[in-house]
């Protein structure tokens, strides 16, 4: 299985996603686009993972490698290829499959739980009742036609979408890891205005281990559910 990752900025990497892909045998490849634009044949790409970053999804006029981004991601789809996004990478998948991205009515930037919405379908991803993830928005999406919600917070209602059988958008990280939470606080802590939804810098670098190891598992579980959903 080979594996291909998008990644925007150079603090915003793979995380826990790394060592699992390493464990299960995957081949990983990569396109930084801070460093090259080049993108991979679609044929060369079992599971594509779109990372996050600072900018909007709809930078296109800014960031023109977006518009090549966004074909790639809508061909990977259209073949049937397994692809998890993650906040910038789920709006990406969102505008790619022509929903809107635009700004949410709150920031959300921190620890703060979020609900799985109950389902039958044992060919959708069910997210525990209520767990904690970390949070780094400012937008959020539209579901993509023939998305169906699979998460959501008081914060943000479309926290997480699956789109048929091998897409999966999270708007909430899972994959972050102390160096990585970090990284993106030392990067972005302008941000950190605090408000309802928006924690100190202090209350975000002092989660405890087992909370990070938690929220490493249930990002192991999408990604074999993903790689391994059949419907």
């Amino acid at each position: 299985m080979r594996a291909h990752y998008l990644q925007h900025v150079s603090f915003e990497g793979l995380g826990s996603i790394e060592p699992w892909l390493k464990a299960q045998g995957f081949e990983i490849t990569g396109t930084r686009f801070f460093e090259s634009s080049r993108l991979p044949s679609s044929d060369e790409v079992d599971l594509l993972i779109v990372m996050g970053g600072p900018m909007s999804a709809n930078d296109e006029d800014k960031l023109t490698w977006m518009i090549d981004e966004k074909a790639f991601i809508r061909e990977c789809i259209q073949q049937g290829k397994r692809v998890l996004g993650i906040c910038l990478g789920a709006q990406l998948i969102a505008s790619a499959m022509g929903a809107k991205v635009y700004r949410n009515h709150v920031k959300e930037i921190g620890w703060f739980p979020v609900q799985g919405v109950p389902s039958s379908n044992e060919s959708l991803f069910r997210f525990p009742r209520v767990f904690r993830a970390f949070h780094w928005h400012g937008e959020t999406f539209d579901l993509p036609p023939g998305a169906v919600l699979i998460a959501r917070s008081e914060g943000c209602e479309n926290q997480a979408f699956q789109l048929g059988q091998s897409v999966i958008g999270l708007q909430f990280h899972l994959e972050m890891t102390p160096e990585s939470v970090q990284e993106i606080v030392s990067h972005c802590r302008a941000e950190l205005v605090p408000s309802k939804y928006v924690q100190s810098e202090t209350v975000i670098t002092g989660a405890l281990p087992e909370e990070y190891r938690e929220m490493n598992n249930l990002m192991a579980e999408v990604l074999f559910f993903l790689i391994n959903n059949d419907g």
